[in-house]
């Protein structure tokens, strides 16, 4: 990956519409060399996407809570499959510490928080966090 490429890479985090032929025009190569490299990096797996970001407090999501959660290595198979399914799940990391897995979530109250948790502790101990608010929103790392 050069120089080109990463300036292809912070246009399209700015702006994941951009058309080819915008780019190109930023990058100083045709549309066709343009497309070519945006393929390329798709296929190496450096561009995994475009999608829409999206405000999940417009749907109601006002809860946003961190919770940590003990997870055995052995539930782990059972585990995985699981988290996969709940849609209130942002993102679920295997992490250091005292606790195995740390999961970001959203939810429409605490009640269905409390459920979730409920449900969570059959994998073992946790600790919530519930977040006021995020004065650093997610974003991408420097390119």
């Amino acid at each position: 990956m050069d120089a080109v490429d990463k300036k292809i890479i912070k246009i399209l985090l700015e702006n994941g519409r951009a058309s080819v032929k915008d780019i190109a025009r930023k990058v100083f190569l045709s549309s066709p060399a343009t497309s070519a490299r945006i393929e390329k990096m798709e296929k190496a797996g450096v561009i995994r996407g475009y999608h829409a970001e999206v405000d999940y407090r417009q749907f109601g999501y006002h809860i946003k809570a961190f919770i940590n959660l003990e997870v055995e290595p052995n539930q782990k198979k059972e585990f995985y499959p699981y988290i996969q399914k709940i849609g209130n799940v942002i993102e679920c990391s295997c992490v250091t510490g005292d606790y195995s897995m740390l999961i970001e979530t959203a939810f429409q109250s605490t009640e269905q928080l409390d459920h979730f948790i409920n449900e969570l502790q059959h994998f073992g101990k946790t600790k919530t966090l519930i977040a006021f608010s995020t004065s650093v929103e997610h974003r991408d790392v420097p390119v």
